[in-house]
């Protein structure tokens, strides 16, 4: 009987000890060394001892503020409206297995680095109402589980690359209050999931595009604000899902085929209509009458 109950002890003690480990190791279990460099190489960059809520970096990765840990690798980033200033750093590709980053509303500066276009699980990547400026990384093709961009008002330029119709999973795209020269790239077609475009107040130019038509999900057309040219497209006719149609201020020469939009499902529908003799019948409420009324400015995923 003595022998029995030592052993019986003895196993007990083993259970608690692999409890003990087990708990231990879910306690301090670390992300790798690469994206905890990553994520420090962020704090500096961005000033991060002035930002709202800093960081204390000898602690658990876990335990920093907006960062969110899962099977020790981090796959959130939310810093919305946290006073980061500074650029982002080049070595935000090597969070591999972020699926958020949010740096809205702060004072980011510096051009975007190529290397955010690495994140291949990234879902959400919302950079709206910072101060960066350059282009958009010219090839998007890696970033294929991206479902919303938004990157209104900052001082970005150039052309929006044709890799974004490579982004077939994108929901919303907002690059509005810009400075994005150029045409809208035909690619966008591709988009077949989209819901929002907002590509208001920048230089884009030329046609619109007759693969907008392919878009048959949008809800949300806002191109008002730019150099658009020529003819509205029959195609937008097909946009059976549309309730916000903007396209006010621009160049465009003919308005014939307005008629061939559902006007009666619209919220908001405007164009410069003293260039068109029949206007149609909308409900005319305008939702857009500041320069970022065409953005949402939610924290959440």
């Amino acid at each position: 009987m003595k022998n029995n109950m030592i052993l019986f002890s003895t196993n007990i003690n083993f259970v608690m000890l692999g409890l003990v480990s087990m708990l231990s190791f879910s306690v301090f279990a670390e992300v790798s060394k690469v994206e905890k460099e990553a994520l420090i190489d962020l704090y500096e960059k961005t000033n991060g001892s002035e930002w709202n809520t800093n960081w204390d970096i000898n602690t658990p990765v876990a335990n920093w503020y907006g960062i969110t840990v899962k099977n020790d690798a981090v796959v959130k980033i939310n810093l919305f409206h946290n006073n980061l200033q500074g650029v982002l750093p080049s070595s935000i590709g090597n969070l591999k297995n972020l699926r958020v980053l949010n740096l809205a509303f702060n004072q980011l500066t510096g051009v975007l680095p190529e290397q955010i276009s690495y994140l291949e699980n990234l879902v959400i990547l919302k950079l709206e109402m910072n101060k960066l400026k350059g282009s958009l990384p010219d090839d998007l093709t890696k970033m294929k589980q991206l479902q919303e961009l938004t990157a209104f008002n900052n001082f970005l330029s150039g052309s929006i690359p044709n890799s974004v119709g490579s982004l077939t999973k994108l929901k919303v795209l907002n690059l509005s209050s810009n400075n994005f020269k150029g045409n809208i790239p035909a690619s966008i077609g591709s988009l077949k999931n989209l819901e929002s475009l907002g590509l208001f107040e920048n230089s884009l130019q030329g046609q619109m595009p007759s693969e907008i038509g392919n878009l048959t999900k949008l809800k949300e057309l806002v191109l008002a604000n730019n150099s658009f040219e020529g003819a509205i497209p029959k195609e937008v006719g097909q946009l059976a899902s549309l309730i916000i149609f903007q396209v006010q201020n621009n160049g465009f020469d003919s308005f014939e085929d307005v008629h061939t939009i559902k006007t009666n499902s619209l919220l908001v529908f405007d164009f410069d209509k003293d260039k068109i003799v029949t206007e149609p019948q909308y409900k005319d409420i305008n939702l857009y009458k500041t320069r970022v009324a065409d953005t949402k400015f939610e924290d959440e995923e």
